[in-house]
């Protein structure tokens, strides 16, 4: 289905250690995540909070197991804060992720984001951009790409609960309002499932410009119990709302078809965070990588 040649891949560090709760997963060692990475399978991954910041000590450490960098996320504030606050922590990030040798960098947009907030309902608070948020936010991403371009290198918007850019309709005002050249899209199955989206039609309709896939599936027992006890973000993810594919309500096989059709190039990355004691990331992680194999043929 795929040409093991141009996709490869990766598992997010968020399984084992949570950058948002650092207490899920205190107890795992850096050393301990990419060792059960290597050993499930995974030839690369996200970077985490427990990850060494100097690339010469990091590269060592992932190449001993023959891991790469996928990316890594960057919270943007351009809604929120003058441009070059944003710039200047792009620029140190994209540097970071070039040297690592990384092609894409994640980007979400945080100024009015409420996935961070322990008590604010997800859904009954979830913010909504004004237009001059939006035209903030869409010249922005702009200049971002045009940083990120000076590397060689794209950034890839991560669409996620609980920010201005997360219903199907806010994925259309962003892909609308700026340039494939300069702003590429991030596909994550497990956030347009857990809005309400049509994840397959959001799939589709923007394939030419998507350049990173997150692999994230959702057991909506949970995302139903978020709706009616009025849980945000966090309180969902502790709840268990995502898991690994094969082991939620998403059926991967037409993901993967689709994606396969278009002559997909770049990183699938599994992306389920947990509760470590509760659900224990290794064993995920093999679960996930044999339903890949199973499923995609990779």
């Amino acid at each position: 289905m795929f040409n093991a040649n141009q996709v490869k891949l990766a598992i997010a560090p968020i399984g084992w250690t949570n950058d948002d709760m650092p207490e899920l997963g205190s107890e795992v060692t850096f050393e301990q995540c990419i060792s059960e990475m290597a050993l499930s399978g995974f030839s690369g991954s996200e970077v985490g909070n427990k990850y060494p910041r100097d690339t010469e000590v990091l590269k060592k450490a992932l190449s001993l197991r023959g891991l790469e960098i996928a990316s890594a996320w960057f919270s943007s504030f351009l809604t929120s804060k003058p441009f070059d606050e944003t710039a200047k922590a792009f620029i140190e990030h994209r540097d970071f992720l070039h040297e690592m040798g990384a092609k894409v960098i994640v980007v979400s947009e945080q100024g009015n984001s409420i996935q961070g907030l322990m008590e604010t309902p997800l859904f009954e608070n979830k913010p909504v951009n004004s237009e001059e948020e939006w035209a903030r936010l869409l010249e922005g991403l702009s200049r971002l790409g045009d940083l990120a371009a000076e590397k060689g290198m794209k950034i890839v918007y991560h669409h996620h609960m609980g920010t201005g850019v997360q219903t199907t309709t806010e994925i259309d005002h962003l892909m609308e309002g700026t340039d494939p050249e300069k702003v590429s899209l991030l596909y994550d199955t497990g956030h347009l499932v857990f809005s309400g989206e049509d994840h397959l039609a959001v799939l589709k309709k923007y394939v030419d410009r998507i350049d990173h896939v997150h692999l994230k599936d959702v057991r909506m027992d949970v995302v139903e119990k978020v709706h009616s006890e009025k849980l945000s973000f966090l309180q969902a993810v502790r709840a268990g709302a995502f898991t690994v594919p094969g082991d939620g309500v998403i059926d991967f096989k037409p993901v993967f078809e689709v994606l396969s059709e278009a002559n997909y190039k770049g990183w699938f990355v599994v992306e389920a965070e947990q509760d470590p004691a509760i659900s224990n990331p290794f064993e995920y992680a093999v679960k996930a990588r044999k339903y890949i194999r199973e499923t995609a043929g990779l």
